[in-house]
């Protein structure tokens, strides 16, 4: 593709972070883990930071740490990437789906209650494309109703709302840090929490079942390598002390975006929120209602076959093969989730990209738009 959909932004600074762990003889195991714990701990507010080798691997240790099992279930959204609800299946529960708000495409609290049976252990929602869910109603219905509140910050490290930060509103958070992310380690998550015993078992069960303190080949539970490298501390290390720079040139894409595209009936553009921070995680527009799936896909292909990196943001989870399979859901199940999922498109969006190709995505997506419209 001549202008890629995502790339991370790397400088000499992460370059000789790395280049010091391979010079030394911690490569896993060694200072740079605690450190960036430490480092993001502070940063996002809360009393534990547990480093992972992935937002999956996070979200799959705090599902177990709070017992949530076989013939569980928790409530999440269908409209996000995959493992928010692959994570409760992992421990054999069920991943209950409500609805979205069809503005904030986070979960819609006005739909979790309703969801609520006495075999609900949990709500998931998710920090959707970097916004904040709306913790304060979740967590109210949590509390009245004795559920655990799991927060799926994996697209959101930097979000703010009601004066706290992305991950630090649940009983546990989990941020993700896969390259196109806000800040990268290459692969790589980290769990939050305030939760003394939520972090002692996560911090257990990522090291195959390992109490602190005991020997390499005392396990006091079941566990998984789940670790996460001195390389990929070192690089989030790097990344984190820079991660207010990127958060603001993520923003100022978003602007240049917003200047060029605001004009045309034919696109939803993203909105921000009232109150607090979004953190630009990627740059989702929809079609209008007039448009269809096949519209959305003849645009997709238009983009590509002009170098232009593209993709559609999300697929609904509920409609993927394998959870038709397991659970019978078919389409119509979850209407606001499969309508906004026929129309969106994701443009290319990363710190690095110029105005000139910002004008390129836009005239090209432009044209497309005009030209499918042609044909209707």
């Amino acid at each position: 593709m001549k202008i890629p959909l995502a790339q991370p932004d790397l400088t000499w600074l992460e370059r000789k972070a790395v280049l010091d762990v391979l010079e030394s003889t911690f490569l896993s195991l060694g200072p740079k883990v605690p450190e960036f714990e430490r480092a993001m701990a502070q940063y996002i507010g809360v009393k534990h930071a547990i480093a992972v080798n992935s937002g999956t691997s996070g979200l799959h240790l705090i599902v177990r740490a709070l017992g949530i099992g076989r013939n569980d279930e928790v409530i999440t959204t269908p409209f996000s990437f995959i493992s928010s609800a692959n994570c409760v299946l992992m421990e054999s529960a069920r991943p209950v789906f409500v609805d979205i708000d069809p503005e904030t495409y986070n979960i819609d609290p006005d739909k979790v209650e309703a969801a609520i049976t006495p075999r609900t252990k949990a709500i998931l929602g998710v920090d959707v494309f970097g916004r904040c869910a709306e913790w304060d109603r979740i967590g109210e219905i949590a509390r009245r109703r004795g559920l655990a509140v799991i927060e799926d910050s994996c697209e959101a490290i930097g979000a703010e709302a009601f004066g706290k930060m992305a991950g630090s509103f649940g009983d546990a958070g989990c941020l993700a840090f896969y390259p196109n992310k806000q800040m990268t380690t290459g692969e790589g998550g980290m769990i939050l929490t305030d939760r003394d015993d939520v972090a002692a078992l996560c911090r257990s069960m990522r090291n195959q079942g390992r109490d602190e303190g005991q020997g390499w080949l005392e396990h006091a539970r079941l566990g998984f390598n789940y670790r996460l490298s001195d390389i990929h501390c070192a690089l989030g290390l790097a990344q984190l002390s820079r991660i207010e720079d990127l958060l603001a040139k993520r923003a100022a894409v978003a602007d240049l975006y917003r200047e060029r595209l605001g004009h045309l009936d034919t696109l939803l553009l993203p909105v921000t929120p009232r109150q607090g921070r979004l953190s630009w995680f990627v740059y989702v527009v929809r079609l209008a209602d007039r448009f269809t799936r096949a519209d959305r896909d003849c645009i997709l292909l238009a983009l590509r076959e002009n170098g232009i990196g593209c993709n559609k943001y999300f697929a609904p989870i509920h409609l993927q093969p394998f959870y038709v399979e397991l659970f019978g859901f078919k389409p119509g199940d979850f209407p606001v989730t499969e309508h906004i999922c026929e129309r969106t498109i994701a443009l290319p969006f990363f710190t690095t990209i110029t105005p000139d190709q910002v004008a390129q995505v836009a005239d090209c997506l432009t044209q497309a738009i005009c030209t499918t419209e042609r044909r209707q």
